[in-house]
């Protein structure tokens, strides 16, 4: 299943399954037992979902990031091999683990926005990880059947302040400058995630292409250390990485500007699509 979370017109959100085209307001019906889809995968009743609520068009809601209000948003650095060798660095021999909070990333459709204290605004397209069912000290042998599913993730960055210091949380958190979506897909529908491959278009052109197996550090490992150090949520996100290609080390670069837009694709799971608009004054 195709899993979303959206906003009608009115203003109210809601949750349900997509195909694509059309989608089904189950919280229409479900809303008094689960008040959202982070709800919905804690209580291990995504199968709930299946069919259920009113159908419409998806032109007529807005889609906001399938959790919108995630309690972590873990963002792993420097996790294939192509990327980090244009940034010099050398292969990690454990996770590099950022953060990001919920307010600074958007929904598929909605605008990332180019901060005004800053125009080196990159792209980074990767794929996310969900979290379903909770853990601590999760074995990698057991870390697959603690995932509610996969997105598509734009880990849009202010490079500058990226680099300020050793520390990448500045420039990985302003706001609205990230992107998660369009839908979580639930792993029978993704099938096997690491046979999958990214592609990231900027204006139509693919600047980043890469087999999500071509991971440094791979799917179960990053379960298995980000639980070591906190329990893993229902709903919480990692980010596992984004490949060569990003426009800080191309030449000549490519910073994102106003009207450009920007496509993550990950087979199996979608393609999250995005504008870019410069910060209100």
């Amino acid at each position: 299943m195709r899993l979303i979370t959206f906003e009608r017109r009115d203003g109210n959100r809601g949750y349900g399954t997509t195909d694509g085209t059309t989608l089904r307001d189950a919280s229409a019906e479900l809303s008094e037992r689960y008040a959202d889809l982070k709800a919905v995968i804690a209580a291990d009743a995504v199968a709930e979902l299946a069919g259920r609520g009113p159908e419409m068009p998806l032109s007529e809601v807005s889609l906001l990031p399938p959790i919108p209000e995630p309690e972590k948003i873990l963002c792993i650095g420097l996790n294939y091999l192509p990327h980090i060798l244009e940034t010099g660095r050398a292969k990690p021999e454990k996770p590099a683990i950022f953060t990001r909070y919920p307010d600074s990333v958007v929904g598929h459709g909605s605008p990332m926005i180019r901060p005004a204290a800053s125009h080196r605004f990159d792209y980074e397209g990767e794929l996310a990880v969900i979290i379903g069912r909770p853990g601590r000290h999760i074995a990698e042998a057991d870390a697959w059947d603690h995932i509610a599913g996969y997105a598509c993730f734009n880990d849009g960055s202010i490079r500058d302040y990226q680099n300020h210091t050793t520390q990448f949380w500045p420039g990985k958190s302003f706001e609205r400058s990230g992107a998660f979506g369009p839908w979580i897909v639930t792993p029978d529908e993704a099938g096997d995630i690491t046979a999958q491959s990214l592609t990231t278009r900027v204006n139509g052109n693919v600047e980043q292409h890469t087999p999500i197996a071509d991971m440094a550090i791979g799917i179960p490992e990053l379960i298995a250390y980000a639980s070591t150090v906190t329990t893993l949520k229902p709903g919480d996100v990692i980010a596992t990485g984004t490949p060569g290609g990003v426009g800080n080390h191309r030449k000549p670069q490519l910073f994102l500007e106003p009207g450009m837009s920007v496509e993550v694709e990950i087979t199996n799971v979608g393609t999250l699509s995005n504008g870019v608009e410069d910060e209100a004054p």
